[in-house]
């Protein structure tokens, strides 16, 4: 069975991250944009990273352009605004889609193990979010309009589990 181990991402940056060097570790993987009306879950997600870091939770952002094409810069473009503007300092990736015929295998993956509502596999929008525990499963997927705070609590049993 597939864990999250399996597969690589691309860094803002450009460069492969495996995402076994996560292995152990609680991820927070979110599909982020820079104009959206989420967008200032920036700063929730960037808090929830400062909070549960050192004790194993790793945020990564991963920009997307697909809805309604909110996020349209350049992947310096995107690390620039998050830093300025949110201080962002959790791990962001290279821009991806994430629906769709050009949808990484990462997030075919995640929609797959964490259908949304009706067991819709598609991502509704930007701030889509799933937690995934130290095993690499998929435990959970949230809502673009759950804001970060209100992940804490699943975060912390993930956390001690």
């Amino acid at each position: 069975m597939p864990t999250i181990y399996d597969f690589d991402a691309q860094n803002i940056q450009g460069q492969s991250v495996p995402l076994r060097q996560y292995e152990g570790k609680v991820l927070l993987i979110v599909n982020t944009a820079s104009a959206c009306g989420f967008t200032p879950q920036f700063g929730g997600l960037e808090e929830l990273h400062q909070q549960y870091g050192d004790k194993g939770l790793v945020v990564l952002g991963f920009p997307c352009n697909q809805f309604a094409h909110q996020d349209p810069g350049s992947n310096e473009d995107i690390a620039s605004f998050c830093q300025l503007n949110y201080g962002v300092s959790f791990p962001m990736m290279a821009k991806i889609d994430v629906n769709g015929a050009d949808a990484t295998p990462l997030y075919r993956w995640l929609a797959a193990e964490a259908p949304g509502l009706l067991g819709s596999k598609a991502i509704k929008w930007n701030f889509t979010k799933f937690l995934v525990g130290k095993e690499g499963q998929v435990l959970r997927r949230y809502a673009p309009q759950d804001a970060p705070e209100k992940l804490a609590g699943d975060i912390k049993a993930a956390l001690a589990a």
